[in-house]
């Protein structure tokens, strides 16, 4: 990582509800880095330094489990990742993040998070409901693994990864991921992710063009998911 010019102090969660008088510590506390595409920022086992935001591009969250590698979330502009391993036990992160586009990323120590949390009670009240839902998103991640079958959850990725990334121009969804990471994202092996795409783009629910990835049938992807 090599360090960037700093940000406006506008787009993450902790600048939008800091009280103003807080506003010059996280400025003085603050530190901001370029990232290229596939640098790891920190691996699962380092030792815990502090929290990260997204000021810029996209960040992947993953995690080994067995010998599978898989991708719990994507944390986008302004949103917070490293947050896992703030508990009083913690002293590693349990997952790992890695950037999968070139992103601008700001960084805060651990101490002077925990001590923006004591003071902003509003961000504090944001940050527990980020972890509400995250956690129910993390458990229904667990039951479609266990229970939904690779074509039920691939109907389901794309379908999630329109609503975080949006769609570009030419409705594509915007963001060109490797088939590598979109297995690790389903939860599938790579050779078993290429042959169900194939079987969606028969069936006339996605297309692709280029690396890109259009849907064309949301409404049959959705069924796809709610029917495995």
């Amino acid at each position: 990582m090599k360090k960037s010019p700093p940000c406006d102090m506008k787009r993450c969660l902790m600048c939008q509800l800091a009280l103003p008088a807080w506003q010059p510590a996280i400025q003085a506390h603050k530190k901001n880095y370029l990232v290229r595409k596939g640098e790891t920022i920190f691996q699962e086992g380092d030792p815990v330094t502090g929290v990260y935001f997204v000021y810029d591009g996209s960040v992947k969250v993953h995690k080994q489990w067995g010998d599978k590698d898989i991708i719990i979330r994507f944390a986008t502009k302004g949103k917070i990742f490293g947050h896992r391993a703030l508990g009083e036990s913690a002293s590693v992160y349990p997952i790992s993040a890695t950037a999968i586009e070139a992103s601008t990323i700001c960084f805060i120590d651990k101490d002077f998070f925990l001590s923006t949390l004591r003071v902003n009670h509003d961000f504090a009240f944001k940050l527990m409901m980020f972890y509400a839902e995250e956690l129910r998103e993390s458990e229904e991640k667990m039951r479609n693994l266990a229970l939904m079958s690779v074509k039920g959850r691939l109907a389901a990725a794309f379908l999630q990864l329109q609503s975080i990334f949006d769609v570009d121009e030419d409705g594509c969804i915007s963001i060109d991921m490797s088939r590598q990471d979109l297995a690790a994202f389903t939860g599938a092996s790579y050779e078993t992710v290429f042959r169900t795409m194939n079987e969606l783009i028969q069936e006339n629910l996605i297309e692709l063009s280029g690396k890109k990835i259009r849907i064309i049938n949301a409404e049959g992807l959705q069924l796809l998911s709610k029917a495995s």
